[in-house]
């Protein structure tokens, strides 16, 4: 099967290639903005198995694809997207995010239909549920939705209109939302709470009794390959996730353990980290560190018979390990 991966260049784009072309039945194809591309075959000094075809996809938000991309694709997995970014710059954000996340996929998903493409699936957000959630009371997967940014609302949109595409077109259309999703080589905010504790910097968390929904790097594209060529996916939307939930300082442990490190926590209350954090600008970064988001995975795991493939614990570790066994990098 013949597999077209936009944002080839991502995190998530460019670990799910490595898998694809580790693994037997599948041919995967790296669509990027502009070509050349390079390190798409060889990850950290060890080769995938199998040469990846490269096509030039262009400008998402532009959605003049040349045909010969889709040249023998059986299924699209649509990873590149304008991402959600903490200190906005864009006057018109929604506009921004429309542009690429609504615009672009719809463009890309016809021209995908228009040419026979079997299935595609678009890797949305958990931010399309929401922002937070009472400990005890996760997101389900046909939860009404309730963005409140312009990123989720983007990805919303997109969602919306390739339900549309699916029943106008009978193009089967698959929708993931993952939560924060962590890895070897992971950026951002997770990024940061790596280097904080590999420093061992005392941080003020040791008061929060939160609840979060993570998935690793490896659980979340070992979902997206089950939903390419799963029956039961057709037409359904999805919760990733590792299954088990963390605590701020139950993470912050957990990087230390993996570490080798000490976990230095202070247990500061919640409401002077909220007003300090309000002080400094940093409400959204605080919403993030000291409120819950659970997803439940019940769907799921029931109809695509999955379990995620590592525990917390195990992901976590494969932050800092590089390790290559059973096809899996």
């Amino acid at each position: 099967m013949d597999v077209l991966v936009t944002g080839a260049n991502g995190f998530v784009g460019r670990a799910l290639l490595l898998r694809l072309a580790a693994m037997e039945g599948f041919q995967p194809i790296a669509a990027v903005r502009t070509l050349p591309i390079t390190e798409l075959i060889v990850s950290n000094g060890a080769c995938i198995g199998k040469a990846v075809r490269c096509v030039e996809l262009g400008d998402v938000a532009n959605g003049a694809f040349h045909p010969r991309i889709f040249n023998g694709v059986d299924a699209v997995v649509h990873c590149a997207a304008r991402v959600h970014v903490m200190n906005e710059s864009d006057v018109d954000s929604l506009s921004a995010f429309r542009a690429v996340n609504v615009v672009g996929t719809l463009k890309l998903a016809k021209q995908a239909a228009s040419v026979g493409v079997k299935r595609f699936v678009f890797i949305s957000t958990i931010k399309v549920n929401g922002e937070a959630t009472v400990s005890g009371e996760p997101f389900h997967a046909d939860d009404l939705p309730a963005p409140e940014d312009a990123y989720g609302l983007s990805k919303l949109e997109a969602e919306q209109g390739l339900k549309l595409l699916a029943a106008e077109t009978g193009m089967e259309v698959v929708i993931i939302r993952p939560p924060l999703v962590y890895g070897r080589g992971v950026k951002g905010n997770f990024g940061s709470m790596i280097k904080l504790v590999e420093h061992e910097i005392p941080l003020p968390f040791g008061a929060i009794h939160n609840k979060r929904s993570l998935v690793g790097i490896d659980n979340l594209v070992d979902l997206i390959v089950r939903c390419i060529d799963h029956p039961a996916a057709a037409n359904q939307v999805f919760l990733a996730g590792d299954g088990q939930d963390l605590s701020t300082p139950e993470l912050v442990c957990s990087l230390a353990t993996a570490m080798g490190k000490r976990a230095r926590l202070i247990p500061l209350p919640t409401r002077v980290l909220n007003f300090g954090a309000t002080l400094l600008g940093k409400r959204a970064l605080a919403h993030r560190l000291l409120g819950s988001l659970q997803v439940d995975i019940t769907k799921t795991r029931e109809l695509l018979e999955w379990q995620p493939c590592y525990s917390v614990e195990e992901s976590i570790r494969r932050c800092f390990v590089t390790l290559i066994q059973g096809g899996r990098v």
